[in-house]
Order: C-alpha cells, then structure tokens, then sequence
C-alpha cells in the first residue's frame, strides 16, 4: 500500500478528474473521496473507480470536523487535497452566504481537524501535506496589455466567490505560519473537460447545442480567460505533492488564453462538422436542428453582462515549470476536441443533470 490521500470535493468536476488520475496512475494508493453531493457533486461521476480496492467514497460535509477528523484517524492519511468549494460566481452574486460558508468556514474546519490530528495528537507532526486548490480569480482582473498572474501579484478579488477563496488562501497560509501544517496551495486558471458541470460555459454550450436552445453571451463576449484542461491541472497537483515546497503556493495554467465569444464560435464549427462527418448524431440527438443544418452559430444570443463581471485572467506558470517541470500537454483545440466527443458520448451522465436541475428549479418557482 502506498500512501493514503482524501480528497474533498471528490465527487465534483475538478476533484473527480484529480481521483481518476490518481488512480490510473498511483493503483496502489488509497484515495478517500469525501463529497457533500450538493448540487454539483455527482456520485455517477465515481462509477469508473467506486468498485476499486483502494478506493471510498464518503458522503459527508467539509464542515463537520469530526468526520474529517475521524476519517484522517481511521484511514491513517497523511495528504489532504481541498478541491471542495462553491465555484460558480453568478450563484455568489444572488446567494454569496453559501459561498462564505463552505469556502472559509469549511476551509478551516478542515484545517482545524488536520492540525488537530496530525500535529495535536502527532500521528503525522512533520510527514503530511495539506494541499489547497485556488484560483486565478483571486488576483482580480487584468487590462488587455497587462502581464499575466505571477504568484507575487496581489490579491484583490471583485466578487464574492473570488473574495471567498482569497480568504481561505490566507488561512491556508497562517496555518503554517502559526502552527506548522505542512501546506501548499496552487490557483489555477478556468479549467474543463470531462464531468464538468453543465452550468459552466463550456458544457453549456455543448448541452445547449444539443438541445437547439440559445447560447448566451455577456455582453461583448470579449472576456477574456486562460483555459487548462483539467487533466493537465491534475497532473500539475502531483508535481506540486511531489516537488512542490512547503508554504509556497504556484500557479497552474493552460498558457491558453481565449476570449469567450472565439471559444464559443470554435465550438459550434466543431459541433457542425461532428454532425456532417457522423451521420448518426442527427438520430441520437434529433433536436440538435441547428447543428443538423450546420449552423449552431445561429443559436449566440448576447445578454447583459453580469454584475462585477473581470475583463481578463491569465496565468503566468513559469515558477511551476522551473522547479516542477510543469507543462501543459493539451492544447485547446486538442483539450476542446476531447471534452465534445466525451459530452457526446455521455448524454446519459449530463442528461440526468439537466433533469434535476430543471425540475429543481420548478420546484422552487
């Protein structure tokens, strides 16, 4: 058995892509996968690995130290991964107390509970890491000639999502500084790919698509933001579990900067070739009508532009790729050609998503 590592968040879009790279590529590791299962956790996402020998799933709530506390006990882990958050930053802007909640509030439960059982008690005092998963968001927004986010760029988040992860960075860091817990963190840019929420640009588009229904864009559509395939930032995680020094944080980019309007236009060109070179697409998916007549363009609707909305992230991955070796091994057109065929050929995984969330939100109007 190698070592054991729990993963909170485990059943979202960044953290379950984290466990499948994990196991695929350490099988004789232990990963715990603790996941509350709120609205953007799925349990199918885990079907692949939740029979595998050195794999569990819990399901349970960041903020419940004792759980946390007895699964470090019980499982002896000696390496937690915080990917567990609230991330969609129009949610923060109509009900910013759940972000608060489980992005500072959850963030120090857990740190309370590692302190607690790897210092306090001394199952782990010096042998353990705490590794906490950021964003670009927190460095505020760029001007179109600006240079990218470097890891000394100040913070100075401008909604409540990104204002809630720079506060639980911060407490990342007095942890180490007033307690000793070995702690690293990394801020990454957008990331997709599979299992990705359907909410979010990306797979909106795609599901849109699919559906013949409008794809919005705010405002000009020219924000501007550095996409990483989610794969890649996983593999960025590991470099940083294994080379990275304690109590520095780094950033894990794509060098991949798109603004929304391109990427939304590439997909539809993507999507209408799909559908003239497979004919069977247009029976598997036969209210995608634009996309039958080759002509998904015409779904882009401009809406107005969100509140607070940044005009630009971008990453700049150097520290990570002088003392970690970190590189991206997707392009976009690469990484975007994965993740249509994979939604194309998981209907079954977003399709029960949408489902809920539509009759979700009737359920509340």
């Amino acid at each position: 058995m190698g070592q054991v590592i729990l993963v909170t968040g485990g059943a979202g879009f960044i953290g379950v892509n984290f466990v499948h790279y994990w196991m695929k590529n350490y099988p004789d590791d232990r990963v715990i996968a603790l996941d509350a299962l709120t609205y953007a956790g799925n349990f199918a996402s885990l079907a692949p690995v939740i029979n595998s020998k050195n794999f569990r799933f819990v399901h349970g709530n960041i903020l419940d130290q004792g759980l946390v506390e007895g699964l470090l006990r019980e499982e002896s882990v000696n390496t937690l991964v915080h990917f567990a958050a609230e991330s969609h930053v129009d949610r923060s802007i109509t009900g910013p107390d759940a972000f608060i909640e489980t992005n500072i509030v959850g963030t120090h439960s857990l740190l309370k509970a590692a302190k607690k059982v790897w210092i306090d008690e001394g199952m782990f005092p010096q042998d353990h890491r705490f590794h906490h998963i950021s964003t670009d968001e927190v460095y505020g927004t760029l001007g179109p000639d600006d240079p990218a986010f470097s890891e000394t760029t100040s913070y100075a988040p401008n909604s409540p999502y990104s204002a809630s992860k720079a506060a639980s960075d911060h407490l990342v860091r007095s942890y180490l500084h007033t307690y000793g817990l070995q702690v690293t963190t990394s801020n990454c840019s957008n990331n997709y790919g599979p299992y990705h929420f359907p909410e979010k640009l990306i797979p909106l588009v795609i599901t849109n698509i699919l559906h013949n229904k409008s794809l919005p864009i705010y405002g000009d559509g020219q924000q501007i933001r550095d996409w990483l395939y989610v794969e890649d930032h996983a593999r960025g995680i590991d470099l940083i579990l294994k080379k990275g020094v304690v109590g520095e944080c780094y950033n894990i980019g794509g060098i991949n900067e798109w603004a929304n309007i391109d990427i939304v236009t590439l997909i539809c060109k993507l999507i209408d070739a799909k559908f003239a070179s497979q004919p069977e697409l247009k029976q598997k998916y036969p209210l995608a009508l634009a996309a039958q007549a080759g002509d998904c363009k015409s779904l882009i609707t401009y809406v107005t532009d969100r509140l607070g909305h940044d005009r630009r992230y971008a990453i700049d991955p150097a520290k990570a790729n002088a003392e970690l070796g970190y590189k991206p091994a997707e392009s976009f057109n690469s990484g975007i050609e994965k993740t249509i065929t994979w939604y194309l050929d998981n209907e079954t995984w977003w399709a029960e998503i949408l489902d809920k969330t539509y009759l979700d939100r009737n359920a509340k109007s």
